[in-house]
């Protein structure tokens, strides 16, 4: 598309939507439960009886609409009673599958943190959640083994240091994405942390936007590295250099993977800085007042882009939302590096370092959060910061301070030069605590990264390894080089065992595309090992020349993607 024309509009598209319970065609009854629940009281009324009523009567006498449905506008889920297999995820009601204890999501716009909030974060875990913490691909913080009766001490906690759980899940404008190196990174676009401050504050708990048809994921960076994904999230500002109005952001709507995997689309418009709270505030609000509500399945913003078309999101959003016309603009330049994860030893533009170092799969403990924190006020300036690849980068260390840094943090298994294995692999929390999980993944992603690492001492080639424990696809396995779909499957005896469907060459960055699926490709969780190995092996002898796994396996033969296991 030229940089400077709107899309084309398909003369297929419709001019107006077709009626799917939009607010704005006249649908203000309810059409399913979701949706009667909201009207019945929004997510964020339920606040009041989390601190002062439930604390007190304990988790039997949660109201099941606040338990499984208002609660999570205050990031709170319940986790998996333990002992359910995977089989059973789909056949169980939800009191079956509930355990008395919740997960809590906290949100952290743009990945921020200082040292004494992190510290906060650790504590709880410690004192309350049997010291486990996740560190998301959302860049959130969620903590399990919650107790009802202990909410009030961990919001207080959490508020008194700056931080909230308000909007975190639910139908709201969940966390917005930023790039952890914003401010500090000579070569970005545009520093996109003011943006984001004044959109949380403006609206983030704003009861016009506390029912929206569902989650709406918000991404604004002008990262050179394209770290914010901006290719799958409903919004996303992405820095560019218009040539007559200087720096200011490239406008993005309808991504997202799930069940029905999306790539956003550009509409073409430039959108300066002074502008940016205004448009995503016209972007929700369209959202709320057009987006499906009839079916569930159907609701996020995605589907009423690829049904209307980007002429038809533009042309409503300025007619009806803005207070004037966008001026068209650039698209953003390619990436600086398709790796997209900030780990290692970064110059900043003030000649200090950003040193970022990866967990296993996210998953670490209060305890080592809290040394973390210590390391964080002592080699650097007290700024933490969470990436979108499930790993954590801390700012402002002094060239001096570099290398005491890096052996400390790998006495805290945290690495600052892994291996291709330990940097590329994702996983989502899985059947552990997750009620919608079929089958594990923290597990299965720290086995798989020991062991290629002892099978493929030498491979050194960039590759992404996403591990989900359902269809839904929070770790994102359909733009992974190897994308693991958490399913049961046939083993060599015909019976049904946890497995995964297997995704390959999907990639987000100058060729953006979501991964090849073959129907029949699918590896039992006892076979992974083998079949990723195999796999691997394969496209080191197969591959032309310096071609990424990506572009291989878009190119083999059906054959050669078996792996010589499973």
């Amino acid at each position: 598309m030229p940089s400077s024309a709107r899309p084309a509009r398909s003369a297929a598209r419709p001019s107006r939507p077709k009626g799917a319970g939009q607010w704005a065609l006249g649908y203000t009854e309810p059409l399913n439960a979701n949706e009667r629940m909201k009207k019945d009281q929004g997510g964020l009324e339920v606040r009041d009886r989390i601190l002062n009523v439930y604390p007190k009567t304990g988790f039997d006498s949660i109201d099941p609409q606040d338990l499984r449905g208002r609660f999570r506008w205050w990031g709170l889920y319940t986790q998996r009673r333990p002992g359910i297999s995977g089989g059973r995820t789909a056949v169980l009601e939800p009191e079956e599958l509930d355990d008395s204890y919740f997960m809590q999501r906290i949100r952290l716009d743009g990945g921020r943190m200082t040292a004494d909030q992190l510290r906060v974060i650790a504590d709880i875990s410690t004192r309350f959640g049997r010291d486990v913490a996740d560190v998301t691909d959302r860049q959130n913080i969620q903590l399990h083994w919650i107790r009802i009766e202990d909410v009030p001490d961990i919001w207080g906690a959490l508020e008194g240091a700056g931080m909230t759980t308000a909007e975190a899940c639910g139908d709201t404008p969940r966390v917005i994405l930023g790039c952890p190196l914003a401010g500090v990174d000579g070569d970005e676009v545009i520093d996109g942390t003011a943006v984001i401050d004044e959109i949380v504050e403006r609206f983030v708990g704003d009861p016009t936007l506390a029912n929206l048809p569902r989650k709406f994921k918000t991404a604004i960076s002008g990262c050179a590295d394209h770290c914010t994904l901006h290719e799958i999230n409903d919004i996303a500002f992405v820095g560019v250099v218009h040539p007559e109005l200087g720096a200011g952001y490239d406008l993005w709507v309808g991504g997202g993977l799930s069940t029905n995997p999306m790539l956003g689309v550009r509409l073409g418009a430039f959108v300066p800085p002074g502008r940016v709270a205004e448009v995503w505030h016209g972007v929700a609000c369209l959202f709320r007042d057009y987006g499906y509500r009839r079916l569930r399945t159907r609701a996020r913003l995605k589907f009423l882009v690829a049904d209307m078309g980007a002429e038809w999101v533009r042309s409503t959003l300025e007619k009806e939302y803005l207070s004037a016309a966008l001026p068209d603009g650039p698209p953003p330049a390619p990436p600086r590096n398709e790796g997209r994860d900030h780990i290692g030893v970064h110059r900043q533009r003030d000649g200090r370092n950003a040193v970022g170092f990866a967990p296993r799969a996210g998953r670490l403990s209060g305890t080592v959060l809290h040394a973390v924190a210590d390391l964080a006020d002592r080699h650097g300036a007290g700024r933490v910061r969470a990436t979108t690849t499930q790993k954590l980068v801390i700012l402002d260390v002094p060239d001096a301070e570099v290398d005491a840094l890096e052996a400390e943090l790998a006495q805290l298994d945290l690495v600052v030069n892994p291996s291709v294995f330990r940097r590329g692999t994702m996983a989502c929390t899985g059947i552990e605590f997750c009620k919608l999980a079929i089958v594990e993944t923290k597990g299965n992603a720290r086995d798989l990264i020991v062991e290629l690492e002892r099978r493929l001492p030498d491979f050194d080639e960039p590759i992404g390894i996403n591990i989900n424990g359902c269809p839904n696809a929070c770790a994102r396995f359909q733009v992974a080089d190897i994308g693991l779909k958490g399913s049961l499957v046939p083993d060599d005896t015909g019976e049904m065992v946890e497995g995964f469907q297997v995704h390959l060459g999907g990639h987000l960055g100058t060729h953006s595309r979501l991964g090849r699926k073959s129907r029949g490709l699918k590896v039992t969780a006892d076979g992974l090992l083998d079949y990723v190995t195999g796999l691997l092996t394969t496209y080191q002898a197969d591959r032309e020349g310096g071609e990424s796994f990506a572009d291989w396996a878009q190119r083999a033969d059906e054959s050669a993607l078996t792996g010589g296991g499973g």
